[in-house]
């Protein structure tokens, strides 16, 4: 994916991070792909290490607004990812859906004789030319002393993506792209 538009973008210490939010529908959350880029080619294991060990990192680092970007790339990829949830559910000690007995759920005599089976679990995110699916961005400037920020964003080394809920700050997605060069 390349583009001249603005972006939500921001550049810290050591390390970038690129926000593309999604469209969203009649309710009121907000879902944004991050992608978090280090500096460093092989800073991908420090950055996963940092991210992973300072509560509400992306809380401090989400960029907020959207400036003008140089050049910019983020390559094509796409991820699936599907299993069976059952038996983690379970390890977990949610035992109740699985035994039977689910006639608080269903208003029928026939509620105490249905159980959860199994529960199945599947992800899938692709990233292209227009962006990811469903993403939007919104136009807008920063300026600092009168001067337009401009910042490059190339993701042609291992970076970490994700996907988030913003306004209650859950993660629903945690990912990375290893070799950019070999996505599809």
């Amino acid at each position: 994916m390349t583009s001249t538009k603005k972006q939500y973008l921001s550049e810290y210490d050591g390390f970038k991070v690129l926000g593309l939010p999604y469209k969203h529908g009649e309710d009121k959350r907000h879902f944004t792909m991050y992608f978090i880029l280090p500096d460093a080619k092989d800073g991908l294991q420090a950055l996963v290490e940092k991210v992973g060990s300072q509560s509400g990192f992306l809380d401090h680092h989400r960029p907020l607004q959207d400036v003008q970007v140089g050049e910019f790339k983020i390559p094509k990829f796409k991820i699936s990812f599907g299993f069976e949830a059952a038996e983690v559910l379970k390890g977990l000690g949610l035992m109740a859906p699985f035994s039977g007995g689910l006639s608080e759920m269903v208003d029928s005599p026939v509620g105490q004789n249905l159980y959860v089976s199994n529960i199945f679990h599947k992800s899938f995110i692709e990233v292209n030319e227009e962006g990811t699916e469903a993403a939007a961005a919104t136009a807008g400037a920063i300026k600092l002393r009168a001067l337009p920020i401009t910042i490059d964003f190339v993701a042609d080394h291992p970076f970490m993506f994700l996907i988030r809920e913003d306004l209650t700050g859950v993660l629903v997605f945690i990912g990375h792209v290893l070799n950019p060069t070999h996505s599809s």
